[in-house]
């Protein structure tokens, strides 16, 4: 189908820093103005569909998605942050006669053809060099492929994956324990070779790195691999407690999609599971499984209340008090004493003691966090943290080794410096993307530091967004009532928001996370005064002096 031209809104109706959804025969359009320019581009979020309308605008041309925080270059279409696996389609736009008119092939419009084709520059099969070597399959390997191309790296790309599957949408596993990778997968094995001159090796693992040969060895050494540039993107290993029966057939640490299916065939109507751990990974499949009429399911965590850790002492109680809503039973400030085995079968777990009373279980769920996973780079001369994490700069190369400037390190094994000082290891499929687009920036020629702020969600009850650091917060103002799952939650230290937390108030998240990036977040003090997030201006060209 050919372009058209149609006229879609009233110039007077388009104001500065504002969006709008317009219809385009039968799809839709954004427009977006900022000053006297007025950009258009598709209008869903290519991550999950949400309408970017009822996302945040910024004056220096970035459109973030008010649900997972997504954000998309208006001017271009391009990607600006995860998770996002597609950039926007971009359309002509030009005011004739007091009506704006877009000119755009109206199948791209459509929200169900949402996929810009990746700005290849060259497919790297014909290039010369060795190029960038990723180890690890994850979200991070995937933004850093998306990124190297998109920012015009010609070389060529390799991913060696200990996965049996490409990258996956790996937020999945625990929300909805889907079973089938070929559901989750971002990109086939074909299409990252077609479309991105990648390839992936499936089932590869590293055991160790050479950085004086820049090279990478395979299985013990049976096979090396050559690298100019190295991406160090392995992830974390679910860790079990130090615990007797940890080591039972049934019970479960949670990752990868195997993990998914074995938890799935368990949690089967009248069974019983006793989940260890009370944060994300544990209750996410928590909700999951709360709707299949087991027989019991009993959350054992260390804290007062689940999340109490991160969100605090109020929102975690309301969303206890919800999930007690739902059956679930809650054993809470206590630790696992054993696991004990089956009457009759001391392969499989039997049930779970804590505080010395025994909680029956047909399986039981480990969710305690994960450990880095870089024991292959013992020896290497790369130093790992007290947790197994790599140190890096503030452009995500590692700080050790006799080839520092030519690595680097991603997600979960990073520890990186943050804005406010410091620096931070951060478990989260979100923020390995992000890490993976800044360095695939880098490594392409334009050297980008990370900044992006940290954006995490969850469905529990309501979906709970989250942006920002808060860890270290000693201060905490809350606008509604957690116990109803409709708040906002700010959290401060030394009187400054560091974090934000929200149920059913989008798109605060998201506007907290472009407040925070750009040093314009209120205070806790202006907050408690009164002062709405949203109505703080940083879309105009009047208000910020970084206008595209």
């Amino acid at each position: 189908m050919s372009t058209k031209t149609i006229a879609v809104l009233d110039d007077a109706e388009l104001q500065d820093g504002q969006m709008k959804e317009v219809s385009f025969e039968e799809g839709q359009v954004l427009l977006s103005r900022l000053g006297s320019k007025i950009h258009a581009t598709s209008a869903f979020c290519t991550h999950y569909g949400a309408p970017l309308a009822k996302g945040v605008l910024t004056s220096d041309g970035r459109v973030v998605c008010p649900w997972h925080g997504a954000c998309f270059n208006v001017c271009n279409g391009d990607i600006e942050d995860a998770p996002a696996p597609n950039a926007l389609h971009s359309f002509k736009a030009h005011v004739a006669d007091g009506k704006i008119y877009v000119t755009a092939n109206p199948s791209e419009t459509l929200k169900n053809n949402k996929e810009r084709q990746p700005k290849l520059t060259s497919t790297g099969s014909d290039s010369i060099g060795k190029g960038v070597v990723i180890v690890g399959g994850g979200s991070g390997a995937f933004h850093t492929v998306e990124s190297l191309r998109e920012h015009g790296y010609k070389a060529p790309i390799t991913i060696l994956s200990k996965e049996t599957y490409t990258p996956i949408d790996r937020t999945k596993l625990s929300k909805a324990l889907i079973t089938d990778a070929s559901k989750l997968e971002w990109r086939t094995a074909a299409d990252l070779k077609i479309k991105f001159g990648t390839t992936i090796r499936l089932g590869a693992e590293v055991t160790s790195v050479d950085l004086s040969k820049k090279q990478v060895i395979l299985e013990g050494g049976k096979e090396t691999l050559n690298y100019d540039k190295l991406v160090l993107a392995t992830g974390g290993i679910p860790r079990r407690l130090p615990v007797e029966g940890a080591q039972l057939e049934n019970v479960y640490t949670f990752r990868g999609v195997p993990d998914s299916q074995k938890v799935d065939a368990a949690a089967k109507e009248g069974k019983r599971v006793v989940v260890i751990g009370s944060s994300f990974i544990s209750m996410e499949i928590v909700t999951a499984i709360s709707k299949r009429k087991l027989a019991s399911i009993d959350v054992i965590g260390m804290e007062g209340h689940p999340f109490e850790a991160i969100l605090g002492t109020d929102v975690g109680a309301g969303i206890q008090k919800y999930h007690e809503s739902q059956g679930v039973k809650f054993h809470m400030t206590s630790k696992v004493d054993k696991i004990i085995a089956q009457d009759g079968n001391p392969n499989l777990a039997g049930g779970v003691v804590v505080n010395g009373t025994t909680l029956p279980a047909d399986f039981v769920i480990m969710g305690v966090g994960v450990a880095p996973a870089t024991e292959f780079l013992k020896g290497s001369g790369i130093e790992l943290e007290k947790d197994g994490g790599v140190k890096v700069d503030e452009y995500l190369r590692v700080q050790s080794g006799s080839d520092r400037n030519n690595v680097y390190a991603i997600g979960d094994i990073a520890v990186y410096p943050q804005q406010s000082g410091g620096y931070t290891r951060i478990e989260h499929w979100n923020v390995a993307g992000n890490h993976g687009r800044a360095a695939g920036k880098t490594i392409a020629g334009s050297p980008q530091p990370f900044v992006k702020i940290p954006v995490f969600w969850s469905a529990q009850g309501q979906q709970l967004r989250y942006c920002g650091v808060g860890h270290g917060y000693d201060d905490v103002f809350i606008k509604g009532d957690p116990g109803e799952l409709k708040f906002i939650a700010y959290y401060g230290k030394n009187g400054r928001v560091v974090a934000v937390a929200s149920m059913q108030n989008d798109p605060v998240v998201s506007k907290a996370s472009e407040l925070l990036r750009l040093r314009l977040m209120p205070s806790l003090e202006e907050l408690r005064a009164g002062t709405d997030l949203l109505s703080v201006d940083i879309s105009t060209a009047s208000t910020l002096k970084i206008v595209v």
